[in-house]
């Protein structure tokens, strides 16, 4: 290999420095000094890294020959870094040296802990109910097994609870479904307008129960739109919903199509479905987090809901799969409104 060392680390596109023998820092490249600050050449490698993790596998690296991983953690101010970071061992003119290279595994890590964050959710989310009706049933097969009134009043609980935990897991599947196929674009057309009369048609019942006034907004003729009938059903129905349950009696839900149009943020022409409600809106804090999983503006409230902490999860990845934008406006007292803007192809 010709060339200096700084040039062999200006080829690599990662952070990566030479330590030499005597300890100082002999090359840096420009992603390097990004990440550790400029003018570090020349200087003991500790006032540049300053991580003790990082500072032992070096020091054993150039003592020992010895090649070794390292973590390196750092922060922008806006969000941590995570860096798995590689010490190898080579000569540099006949003396030990060490090639400190740096890899951004931050997404990886960020990953994880969303795996563990889902698993710990889950097993909180059914724990409840399965303690529940644990417990119920040690007493109907004890104290009260011969109360037949404490029995229908217990009976009564754990279908609520079991019901509870069904429609957790049929969510969970929806949701492992939606996310197995979020990079198949769909290719089917369908009749928004059809599609919408059906959906506030079986909401209905609901609607009247809660109190609450059930409006479409719809153009005279029908839309077609390319997409998947089911999910887009889903979609609309755990938004009207959501707008059903959580508004309050008295309110109105408003269901809106328009289009086809050019979409700015689609850069192509669109539709755009509007479910709107005249609730208590929400806190412009709790909007950006509204599509994260198990994620409750009122988790009390939202379980006696029969809410799952999913549904809109679901949503924004069935409209990302459909290549959509998906819109939240509300703040208190002005109700909410949920824009979902689709291409027509």
């Amino acid at each position: 290999m010709t060339g200096s060392p700084a040039s062999w680390l200006d080829a690599m596109p990662s952070p990566a420095l030479l330590i030499r023998a005597d300890e100082r820092i002999e090359a840096v490249n420009a992603a390097a000094e990004a990440l550790l600050g400029r003018g570090i050449a020349g200087r003991h490698f500790i006032t540049a890294l300053r991580q003790p993790g990082l500072l032992d596998t070096i020091e054993t690296c150039l003592r020992a020959g010895k090649s070794g991983e390292a973590r390196y953690l750092t922060s922008d101010g806006d969000r941590d870094t995570t860096y798995a970071v590689h010490v190898g061992a080579l000569l540099l003119s006949g003396q030990p040296a060490a090639l400190v290279s740096f890899n951004d595994v931050s997404q990886v890590e960020e990953a994880g802990q969303i795996r563990r964050d889902f698993v710990a959710n889950v097993s909180h989310e059914l724990r409840t109910p399965l303690t529940a009706l644990m417990g119920f049933i040690e007493t109907l097969k004890g104290p009260a097994s011969n109360d037949a009134t404490a029995r229908a009043r217990f009976l009564d609980i754990m279908e609520v609870e079991a019901g509870r935990m069904n429609r957790l897991v049929g969510d969970l599947l929806s949701l492992s479904r939606v996310e197995a196929n979020e990079r198949v674009r769909p290719t089917e057309d369908v009749a928004l307008c059809a599609l919408v009369r059906s959906v506030l048609h079986g909401l209905k019942g609901l609607a009247d129960g809660a109190g609450v006034t059930l409006h479409a907004d719809l153009p005279e003729a029908e839309v077609m739109c390319c997409g998947d009938a089911d999910q887009l059903r889903q979609v609309l129905t755990n938004l009207t919903e959501n707008a059903i349950k959580y508004s309050g009696t008295g309110a109105s839900v408003t269901v809106s199509l328009s289009g086809p149009e050019q979409m700015p943020g689609l850069r192509a022409e669109g539709v755009r479905l509007v479910v709107a409600d005249t609730g208590p809106g929400i806190d412009a804090f709790h909007i950006p987090r509204l599509t994260e999983r198990f994620y409750r503006v009122d988790s009390h409230r939202s379980r006696e809901m029969g809410g799952t902490g999913l549904g809109l999860a679901i949503v924004k990845h069935i409209v990302t799969r459909h290549r959509g934008r998906l819109r939240i406006e509300s703040a208190p007292g002005q109700g909410t409104r949920f824009s979902v803007i689709l291409p027509l192809r």
